[in-house]
């Protein structure tokens, strides 16, 4: 069986957006370090499940980075498997998703999940999106928590967890420390 991963990267005090908002991340302590770790995480993965903000905000930006002559080697790397792999896109407002590979599901979230763990495939990965990840947590649905933890210290946003209401059992199954400071953390749900 699939699994759904959610990959996010998180602020020591716990925050995966800053206090302003979606495009507030500016505090990752993203290097060449933490690229080839999300390589990895995303190599293990065919599908990317986002919510309808992450999506456009994905959607208007990757499609330009191949004709950009300013992006770096990971960035095009990184476009052209986004290009290629499914997207799944859980959104009630939106009407329709246009990238290629892209599909949109306005209903039944835990009935879709179910159904695309049980397809042939890699992983799919939560890219992003904390607030569809917030509500596949209430409903136990993540089955592997990949977090990046950055050594700085926010004081407000978004956290990481919210709004569960229930107890979920983790087990630490790996962990990296990077040159930067940051943690690779990979959590396994335990059912």
């Amino acid at each position: 069986m699939r699994k759904l991963v959610l990959f996010l990267h998180a602020s020591l005090d716990g925050f995966v957006e800053g206090p302003n908002g979606e495009m507030d991340i500016g505090w990752v302590s993203y290097d060449a370090d933490l690229e080839k770790h999300a390589q990895e995480i995303l190599s293990t993965a065919d599908t990317v499940i986002w919510g309808r903000g992450t999506y456009q905000m994905m959607h208007s930006y990757w499609p330009s980075v191949p004709s950009n002559p300013s992006a770096s080697e990971h960035e095009r790397n990184h476009a052209e498997w986004i290009e290629k792999t499914a997207k799944i896109v859980f959104s009630t407002t939106m009407e329709k998703v246009e990238w290629n590979n892209s599909r949109l599901v306005k209903e039944n979230v835990e009935e879709e999940i179910k159904n695309l763990k049980q397809q042939p495939g890699k992983d799919m990965v939560i890219l992003g999106s904390p607030r569809l990840a917030h509500h596949l947590m209430q409903l136990d649905l993540i089955d592997e928590f990949k977090i990046t933890v950055s050594p700085v210290l926010i004081g407000s946003g978004l956290p990481l967890f919210q709004g569960l209401k229930e107890k979920i059992n983790l087990k630490l199954i790996e962990n990296k420390t990077f040159d930067s400071g940051a943690l690779g953390l990979v959590y396994q749900t335990v059912r």
